[in-house]
């Protein structure tokens, strides 16, 4: 199949969303300034459309504030060392002000809309120039697609930009009226995505292509949360305001079926997509755009133009996949002795291209409960192993130093790739010595006897030193025997969307109500995930071959009945760190009740005493505000503004 690579280009289309609208040529096309309506009457300019659809995915995922809107202020994450108010503010903690300035949401309303009116421009205008129903498809899912990450959002967002609903826009007003979230959903969302199943096929038309199986994925993701909306659990408001019915007559319940059943067909029709073997070849640099990948924003180390950003030094913006630094420490810190004295101390863990490592930023960091509870088994269960980088090994020859072994932990010598420090998984027996300060190794990681390395305990993490995020780091193939480009910004795809996630969609609504089929109930499901994750090849920190499975005893610890508590805590041992979890917590009305509150240790190094934060998650912020540069762009009255905002934004 022929492999999708695509560059950036700006457009110039007017539409009544203010914000900069992008798209790209496919492969050898000119470049555009702008796509005029003639434009999409040929066949070049509709696959010059569905390319950029393809590009955009780029200016959301990997972007890493939006990343941060996603994870941060979750039980997942809260702001490290280093944050500013980019990150401050979305933990909705004691130093936020999350407000229609300072949300990052705004990556996400300024580049959707853009896309969702180029596909409006080929779903118009495709079939009169000949092009397939297949490829219609392409724009129909992507355009529910971003109707469905706004809505889960924002909240009721507008289907017509200046030129009727779902129609192509070229015009130059600047008014704008919101619909409710049951129109985004009947209207757009479930029209769409219904198409797209029917008419995409099997195999993607392009490596990375969209398929039956993620229609069919985010056809049931959206019956499953239209079905939350409904219910209402926990009386959240909506906005626009709006009755809690559907235009169609349906229920929560029969939305729960039909999430269900359509997960179920992706599963049983998987076409050329399944799971790994092992929870650790998901995640693994060398094993990118493996079969259970569904959605992917592509990056490449072959090319600048293609990659779409540097591929020597990222500066921090889209569309370079920079998400991954932010949730880095900076491990450079770390020192250890030149001689048995320490009278001279070398940098032992330098800057490196690798996936344990990369570009450190300190912005996001884990809570001591993620790593205490949520992965609490760490022994047979993988995932914190093909999560986290727990291990942090000498590399110090690639860096230029020429010591053959420097000394560590109690004067003991260690070797490169030997452990420098390492995070435990669970508190020691012997309470682990300290020092004062950031100590001998710099950082204040503490000693244990008779080991080599320093060490830090779960209860010992703090917003300066941390685990870090593993499956998001780098890989390059160009590093030989040198650190390689640990500046510039990964040249991996960001993965958006997996095939696993249908087992997960298909439990939830199953525990919401849903007939099961036999063998399929939501505990069958879940324990599908459970078993590949106590199936083990690979010591991921410990960087030696396992083979185990402990498939057995993870599918017996499986409560005999699940709740949605449950599967919460499966999705984030499945997804952690991924940008789901507060579209997760949201959609199921448990923010406030899981990421209430949270521990973790202060911002100095040393400073390994876990703090209790409580954050202030009123009902409003279930609803991102819009931009305030949107409401400054719009045409419209004070009034018509403040109508326009979510309440409780100022």
């Amino acid at each position: 199949m022929k492999k999708i690579l695509y560059k950036m280009r700006y457009v110039g289309i007017s539409i009544m969303l203010f914000l900069a609208a992008s798209c790209s040529d496919i492969l050898d096309e000119q470049p555009r300034s702008i796509y005029e309506p003639g434009f999409f009457k040929t066949e070049k300019g509709v696959h010059g459309g569905l390319t950029s659809m393809y590009a955009h995915l780029r200016y959301i995922y990997g972007q890493a504030y939006y990343y941060n809107a996603c994870q941060t202020g979750t039980d997942e994450t809260t702001y490290a060392q280093q944050a500013d108010a980019n990150f401050k503010d979305m933990d909705i903690s004691d130093v936020s002000n999350l407000t229609a300035t300072t949300s990052r949401a705004d990556v996400l309303w300024g580049t959707a809309f853009a896309n969702i009116n180029t596909a409006n421009g080929v779903i118009e205008n495709a079939a009169e120039v000949g092009i397939s129903d297949a490829l219609i498809a392409e724009a129909r899912f992507f355009r529910a697609f971003d109707y469905f990450q706004l809505v889960q959002t924002f909240g009721g967002v507008p289907l017509d930009l200046g030129s009727g609903e779902l129609k192509f826009n070229i015009s130059t007003t600047r008014y704008s009226v919101r619909n409710t979230v049951p129109e985004v959903y009947t209207k757009a969302i479930f029209p769409d995505l219904v198409k797209a199943v029917s008419d995409l096929p099997e195999v993607g038309r392009v490596t990375g292509g969209v398929t039956k199986t993620v229609a069919r994925l985010y056809l049931a993701k959206a019956y499953l949360t239209y079905g939350w909306w409904l219910e209402n659990p926990n009386n959240i408001p909506t906005y626009p305001e709006c009755p809690r019915t559907d235009p169609d007559g349906h229920d929560a319940k029969w939305y729960f079926q039909q999430a269900y059943d359509v997960a179920i067909a992706g599963i049983t029709n998987p076409g050329p997509f399944g799971l790994q073997a092992t929870y650790y070849d998901v995640n693994l640099a060398t094993n990118d755009r493996n079969n259970e990948i569904l959605l992917y924003a592509d990056h490449t180390e072959d090319s600048e133009f293609y990659n779409g950003g540097s591929l020597t030094y990222g500066r921090g913006g889209a569309p370079d996949n920079f998400a991954g630094w932010m949730y880095t420490w900076n491990y450079t810190n770390l020192r250890s002795g030149a001689d048995e004295g320490w009278s001279a101390k070398v940098s032992s863990v330098q800057r490196e291209a690798v996936q344990a490592l990369g570009r450190p930023w300190t912005r996001m960091c884990p809570t001591i409960d993620v790593v205490q509870n949520t992965f609490s088994d760490k022994t047979n269960d993988s995932r914190f192993d093909g999560t986290f980088t727990t291990v942090y090994r000498g590399n110090w020859k690639k860096g230029g130093a020429t010591n053959d072994f420097l000394y560590n932990s109690n004067k003991m010598k260690v070797y490169m790739d030997d452990a420098i420090l390492t995070f435990l998984g669970e508190e020691p027996a012997t309470a682990i010595v300290y020092p004062s300060g950031q100590g001998d190794n710099n950082i204040g990681a503490g000693t244990l006897p008779n080991r080599s390395d320093f060490v830090i305990s779960p209860r010992g993490i703090s917003r300066i030193v941390y685990p870090g995020l593993w499956k998001l780091g780098p890989y390059r193939t160009d590093n030989g025997t040198g650190l390689g480009q640990p500046n510039a910004g990964s040249t991996r795809p960001f993965n958006i969307a997996k095939f696993s996630e249908l087992y997960f969609v298909a439990a939830e609504a199953a525990v919401k109500g849903a007939t099961v089929q036999t063998g399929k109930s939501a505990r069958d499901l879940i324990n599908v995930i459970r078993a590949r994750a106590g199936k083990w090849r690979w010591d991921n920190n410990g960087n030696v071959a396992k083979s185990a499975d402990n498939s057995a005893a993870m599918t017996a610890a499986t409560p005999a009945t699940i709740d949605i508590n449950y599967i919460l805590a499966e999705r984030s041992r499945e997804y952690y760190g991924e940008g789901y979890r507060w579209l997760d917590l949201v959609r199921t009305q448990k923010w406030n009740e899981l990421a209430g509150t949270y521990q973790i240790g202060g911002s100095n190094y040393g400073d390994h005493t876990p703090a209790t934060i409580t954050r202030k998650i009123q009902p409003y912020l279930y609803l991102r505000p819009i931009p305030q540069g949107q409401l400054d762009g719009m045409e419209m009255t004070d009034e018509e503004k403040a109508a326009y905002q979510n309440p409780g934004y100022e």
